[in-house]
């Protein structure tokens, strides 16, 4: 790292209709590292980094790209001056080629017309450039990308020619571990060669792993500039809340109740064999890498997939689940990973969304009765302290931990035996996480029976009363809490014993 800004930020301010987004933000970037910015949803993170991209307009201050003054007056704008971002939701192309996806707006030309073989070779030559070659066919099809294939093909975007200050934001949402790693490399190779990253993100572990120096945003404002090195998690949290908020979460040893869930003997096109149980009060943690099948064994469990083989009882009873309705009927409650393309109605309203799974018991004649739905909905809004001006507000428009509450106040609603939490704090703020887990706990305190899957160890590890750890489509170790460790959780994810 140098002492010489490439961005220099100086009283950049910026307010919308009624909210002061930005005041008087001034620090630098500098060339050869690596920049964190975090903050809580709402902190201004994102607002900042559309005003660099070019998306939104500065109404205060100035900015500075290699000294000179700028005015990002649009995105392309913004690239052509060096500022690329890597976007939390990249924007694909649907029916054209990955190596067009890449190009896309730039592709190569012979006589007017595209030459795909030199397209084929730019971005073959791009992907060995970022590390990830062989992670992406070039031929494949933009509406087949897995989301982890959507971020790489953005980020090669990112890195033409050109290129001063790359941002990332939230970029490892959808990768595996794997992916993560080659990530950090290419940052670590980017930044050795002299250029600025920003890297925004809700994970801590991250931020302390990957970054040089870390700026605390709260509220719109400037709260301070760390030296990563001399600071921690903690720390950074506490500046970041404006107030005393432990990293780390621990729950009380519970009491084995009676079996809820017994799953024994599944199969399906993914799974081979697959038993457990879940007792009454008692979170059961599901580890494993990307494929290893978790996700899908939640959505057989929940009725959208299908069973070849076995058997589900609730509470002792055969459960004959072939559907969602089936499952809730059984008693199964099951937030999704991707709330907003499966959890959540996000142009419908709170209440509409928190009280989905009750809808008809709160119906006369196959109409909604207003009445009943305020007072289902009012209570939970209330002691789940979700941050909402009103039950009618669309539900797109809160942040995502406010979102993720609203999807557990549906189920709270239904009153479940059995709730499935899949990636329950994903692209939520550290304050917001904190709040989850609290919920998540006394969730498990009520008796309620939890399948918490989660990428994230730190979160298993303080959450779970016993992991189970998952490998190619079976269930490769159970480990009691005493027993776990990272250590011990990858090892089984990779198919290996445990050291």
């Amino acid at each position: 790292m140098t002492d010489t800004p490439v961005l220099d930020i100086r009283g950049v301010g910026k307010a919308f209709p009624n909210v002061r987004a930005l005041s008087n933000l001034s620090f630098d970037v500098r060339r050869g590292e690596v920049m964190a910015f975090v903050g809580e949803n709402g902190a201004g993170k994102s607002t900042l980094l559309k005003i660099l991209s070019g998306d939104y307009q500065l109404d205060e201050g100035s900015v500075l790209l290699d000294g000179q003054e700028v005015s990002h007056a649009s995105p392309l704008a913004a690239r052509r001056a060096g500022f690329r971002l890597v976007r939390q939701e990249p924007e694909i192309v649907p029916h054209v080629s990955a190596a067009e996806n890449i190009f896309v707006g730039e592709l190569p030309q012979r006589g007017g017309v595209v030459d795909f073989r030199q397209l084929r070779a730019d971005a073959r030559a791009l992907l060995v450039e970022c590390g990830f070659d062989g992670l992406l066919d070039l031929d494949a099809q933009g509406d087949s990308f897995s989301p982890a294939q959507r971020h790489i093909v953005e980020i090669a975007r990112a890195l033409k020619p050109g290129v001063k200050v790359i941002a990332f934001d939230e970029p490892t949402s959808s990768l595996t571990a794997d992916e993560t790693e080659r990530l950090f490399a290419l940052i670590r190779k980017l930044r050795d060669r002299g250029l600025a990253v920003i890297y925004v993100t809700h994970r801590l572990h991250e931020v302390m792993a990957i970054s040089d120096r870390i700026v605390i945003l709260r509220d719109g404002r400037l709260i301070g500039v760390k030296e990563t090195a001399a600071t921690t998690p903690d720390e950074v949290v506490r500046m970041m809340v404006g107030r005393d908020l432990s990293y780390g979460f621990s729950r009380t040893e519970t009491t084995r109740n009676e079996v809820v869930l017994d799953v024994r003997g599944l199969k399906s096109r993914w799974h081979r064999d697959i038993s457990f149980q879940i007792r009454a009060g008692e979170i059961l943690g599901f580890a494993g890498l990307v494929g290893a099948g978790r996700t899908e064994l939640a959505k057989v469990i929940f009725g959208e997939y299908h069973r070849s083989a076995g058997e589900i009882r609730i509470a002792g009873k055969p459960a004959h689940i072939r559907s969602p309705s089936d499952a809730i009927r059984a008693s199964i409650g099951f937030a999704p990973e991707d709330r907003k393309g499966e959890g959540l109605i996000l142009v419908r309203s709170v209440m509409e969304n928190a009280s989905m799974a009750v809808f008809s018991t709160l119906a006369r004649w196959g109409v909604l009765r207003n009445r009943m739905m305020v007072d289902t909905v009012e209570p939970l809004i209330k002691s789940l302290e979700i941050k909402t001006p009103s039950l009618e507000q669309e539900v797109g428009k809160l942040s995502g931990g406010n979102q993720q509450k609203v999807v557990l106040a549906r189920w709270l609603a239904a009153k479940p035996k059995v709730l499935i939490l899949d990636e329950p704090t994903r692209a939520v703020d550290v304050g917001a996480k904190a709040e989850i887990y609290r919920l998540i706990d006394s969730l498990a305190k009520s008796g309620i029976a939890i399948m918490l899957i989660s990428s994230e160890m730190p979160e298993l590890l303080a959450l779970a009363d016993r992991i189970v750890v998952m490998h190619g489509g079976r269930i490769s170790a159970p480990i009691e809490k005493r027993d776990a460790s990272e250590e011990a959780i990858l090892n089984h994810a990779l198919g290996q014993r445990a050291a």
